[in-house]
């Protein structure tokens, strides 16, 4: 039953950094616009990382393949992007109310990444999978060394 929830968790959190990397994808242009506006210096190149990141460790973290840096990399990003972009705005006062759910929600998703940092991605990962394979490389070549006299 651990096993399928740490898979679940770490879809669900993946699916949040894949969807929001597909979305500034192919919103480029009006991401960039919006950072802009926002006073973000060097708008397209912190735009074209932060499309990396997400998907790439979203990737990483859905697939439970290096998981643990997948997460803490994910967990760094979260920082100053819910500091600039929502927590900066939490006086807005037609958005305020929006801007404190999204730090919020924000903290709850590093608090998931935290989780996976801490556990790793479980037993059904690329990660696991690595790790018994390595496990049982040492018990092969030992037994195909028994048999074999000089």
């Amino acid at each position: 039953m651990k096993s399928i929830l740490h898979l679940s968790a770490r879809f669900l959190i993946a699916l949040i950094f894949l969807l929001s990397g597909v979305g500034k994808l192919f919103g480029f242009d009006q991401t960039a616009q919006m950072m802009t506006s926002v006073g973000f210096p060097a708008a397209k190149v912190f735009l074209a990382s932060a499309i990396a990141l997400e998907l790439i460790g979203g990737f990483a973290l859905l697939l439970g393949y290096k998981a643990r840096y997948a997460a803490g990399a994910l967990f760094l990003f979260l920082i100053p992007a819910t500091l600039i972009f929502h927590a900066a705005f939490i006086s807005d006062p037609v958005h305020g109310q929006e801007q404190v759910v999204n730090v919020l929600k924000n903290l709850a998703i590093m608090g998931g990444l935290l989780r996976v940092v801490a556990d790793g991605a479980g037993l059904f990962s690329l990660d696991s999978l690595f790790e018994r394979k390595q496990s049982l490389q040492p018990a092969l070549g030992t037994a195909g060394l028994q048999g074999v006299s000089a």
